[in-house]
């Protein structure tokens, strides 16, 4: 049996593929010559680009991502030419907008932050070797200016000439300073610089120039060239512009000696690095927000809610909030991406005049997920408030974008007080279970997490994860249980059932093994698995006489609305040689609104497959569904109803069997329950009252023996 897997997304077609990239490089391309120099053809640089954007891409796609092969990228890129600052801005503004719209990054959210942490590693490549190639220029300027000093013991008016000529022409700033710390002269690049003139710096001390708190490195660095500890030495430091604003630059220093190898002056190289940290700063703004809504992300979140975990207050603690907006896909696919993200702006909007103060972050996590962490003090609001007024504002409050009027809801799923020692990703999964259980009732409601029930839907989750190997090793077998005719007591049909007999453990039933592979996925596979056996299992019988009737397969809405259905059950057909006459397959009301469900049960009975409805009886749509011709043979009342014996449903069932429809209840444990559903008119039954669910051996017996 093969190992079960998911069903991938399809990809875009490799031409498809080339032909974006391809689009994006000549963007690329054509936004770089127009702001830098590039000593480049058109052609030669839509080639270089194309290569480099097909590297990235490769990148993305590879399963563990590495930032040093996209620095390098960056790095290769600052090579081009003399792109600088300009060029690097082209550059994350192009590949910023540009690679989530590739067809090959659908859906977007998936490599959103994989697409951040390359920006950000392409812009420290880029400033890593371009702060490389401009260390290169200052060593090349240090050795011209120590040659020329050299020079000027032989010739002192030609060395100085020359001398002279290098340090006006730098664009770089350099200073002379004497061994008492005053500057000497200083070029026109670094009046510009720091906002002063050549007579104002002129005869200034040159630690009155630095920021307090970065003077006593330099001092020191000083110190250890005039002692000959250090040959040269390099820094970042902070310069005070005459407007009092900083100056981030890159400070190089050396000692001249005169020919006596004695101390004559300090030589400073001083290179503005503050455009180029401002560029940095915003490219690293980017990788930690939400490109739509301008909100913080979720990386940036987590990071905060960490800080917060640590530094909140004992008494009050934190509260996180993990928001999810009600009936979002249903919003998209009925007025477009457009309307949506103006939509997610506006909830955002709202959100941060409803949740003001320093106390508050609000984060956009992805597509219609948002989280609030609230550092809670003696009088921040209680939940329900804070969730009724969020609620209040956006449903009575409508807002019109092109011209159609939303008033929308948020379901939440929130975490109070957590440990202070608790991890941030734990919190966080906390809040999304209990955003789970929230979405399971109706729009705009909130659950706040418990741990008791985390611990149990973290047992589901680890059972629905070792449910494929369960499935490989053969714990997850298929059994079979008699459906009866209340009228008469005959077997009138077999369903087929999952059982999963697990080692020392409770055994689990078809409703638990189904709700379980649903979680995964698992239940595409594995459904089509079911009907496979059972179909063939049914086949066997019937060459053999031993058995004819109809087998009823149930499925979950994830099967229900799969495309592939009708093809996965003429597939086993097929195989099984089994009459589609004999094959009921039933389906989850509630998935039956859905065009896919629908068309599939339409489909499967134009075929000749007997279709049913389970769960019938638990929405106020149920009987809609039939009046609106659904080729439904037969309907299944929900278990729990069957327990109550609902009146409402019993009042149902003269105006089903009106329409030519069946009726069957599960679950029928006892004689007087089978006889009061009889009376109520329902047709067919199963339960452990006709038998439970058997092994094919055991089945056969115990109906050989009545």
């Amino acid at each position: 049996m093969p190992k079960p897997s998911r069903i991938p997304d399809v990809p875009p077609s490799p031409e498809d593929a080339a032909r974006a990239r391809q689009t994006l490089a000549r963007k690329w391309s054509y936004q770089l010559l127009g702001a830098v120099a590039i000593p480049l053809g058109r052609d030669d640089l839509d080639a270089r680009l194309g290569d480099k954007l097909d590297a990235l891409c490769a990148l993305l796609h590879e399963e563990k991502f590495s930032p040093i092969a996209a620095e390098r990228i960056g790095a290769e890129l600052a090579g081009l030419g003399h792109l600088g600052r300009l060029g690097l801005r082209c550059t994350a503004e192009v590949l910023g907008k540009g690679l989530p719209a590739l067809p090959e990054f659908q859906p977007v959210e998936r490599y959103a932050d994989r697409i951040a942490h390359a920006m950000g590693a392409i812009g420290a490549g880029f400033t890593g070797a371009n702060t490389e190639s401009v260390l290169a220029q200052q060593e090349s300027m240090q050795r011209s200016l120590l040659k020329a000093v050299r020079d000027a013991n032989w010739n002192l008016k030609e060395s100085e000439a020359r001398f002279n000529e290098v340090v006006t022409a730098s664009t770089n700033g350099v200073l002379m300073v004497g061994l008492d710390g005053l500057l000497l002269s200083v070029n026109a690049a670094v009046g510009d610089i720091l906002g002063r003139t050549s007579d104002e710096l002129t005869g200034t001390p040159l630690l009155d120039l630095v920021e307090e708190g970065f003077t006593e490195v330099l001092r020191q660095a000083m110190a250890d060239l005039a002692s000959g500890a250090a040959e040269r030495v390099r820094q970042s430091q902070r310069l005070l512009r005459k407007d009092g604003e900083t100056a981030r630059v890159a400070l190089t220093a050396s000692l001249l000696r005169g020919a006596d190898s004695e101390p004559i002056q300090f030589v400073v190289v001083v290179e503005d690095g503050t455009e180029l940290a401002l560029l940095q700063s915003e490219l690293q703004r980017q990788a930690l927000h939400d490109p739509l809504t301008g909100l913080p992300n979720k990386q940036f979140f987590t990071t905060q809610l960490e800080i917060a975990l640590r530094r909140g207050d004992p008494a009050h603690g934190i509260t996180v909030f993990h928001l999810d907006l009600d009936a979002f896909g249903m919003l998209r696919d009925t007025f477009g991406g457009r309307v949506v993200e103006r939509l997610l702006q506006h909830v955002s909007q709202r959100l941060k005049v409803l949740l003001p103060g320093d106390r508050v972050m609000i984060a956009r996590f992805g597509d219609d997920e948002f989280g609030v962490l609230l550092e809670n003090t003696p009088d921040t609001p209680d939940i329900d408030a804070i969730m009724k007024k969020i609620n209040d504002d956006l449903l009575l409050e409508p807002t019109f974008l092109d011209g159609h009027g939303l008033a929308v809801s948020l379901s939440a799923g929130v975490v109070r007080k957590p440990d202070s020692d608790a991890e941030p990703l734990d919190v966080l999964r906390s809040a999304e279970r209990a955003l789970r259980r929230a979405k399971r009732g109706r729009r705009g409601q909130w659950e706040l997490f418990h741990s008791g029930q985390d611990a149990e839907e973290r047992r589901d989750d680890a059972l629905a994860v070792a449910m494929p190997a369960a499935w490989e090793d053969g714990e997850i077998t298929v059994r079979y249980r008699r459906v009866v005719a209340l009228a008469d007591g005959a077997v009138t049909g077999v369903e087929a059932a999952l059982h999963w007999a697990r080692p020392d453990s409770p055994v689990l039933d078809h409703e638990r093994c189904a709700a379980l592979a649903e979680q995964t996925g698992l239940i595409l596979p594995l459904g089509e698995w079911v009907l496979r056996v059972a179909g063939g299992q049914s086949a066997w019988w019937r060459q053999r006489g031993r058995f004819d009737r109809a087998l009823a397969v149930r499925l979950t809405a994830h099967q229900a609305a799969d495309a592939d259905l009708v093809s996965r059950v003429v597939k086993v057909l097929d195989e099984t040689g089994t009459p589609a006459d004999r094959l009921m397959i039933s389906m989850p009301g509630d998935v039956l609104p859905m065009a896919d469900a629908a068309d599939n049960l339409a489909v499967l009975a134009r075929m000749g497959v007997l279709t049913a409805i389970d769960d019938f009886g638990l929405g106020p749509l149920d009987f809609g569904l039939l009046a609106h011709e659904l080729p439904v043979r037969a309907v299944r009342v929900a278990r729990r109803l069957v327990e109550s014996r609902s009146p409402y449903v019993a009042a149902l069932l003269p105006l089903l069997r009106e329409q030519g429809v069946s009726v069957a209840v599960d679950g029928i444990s006892s004689a007087e329950q089978a006889s009061w559903w009889r009376d109520a008119g329902a047709d067919f039954a199963t339960g452990d009252h006709f038998g439970a669910a058997r092994t094919p051996g055991d089945f056969l017996q115990e109906l050989d023996q009545g």
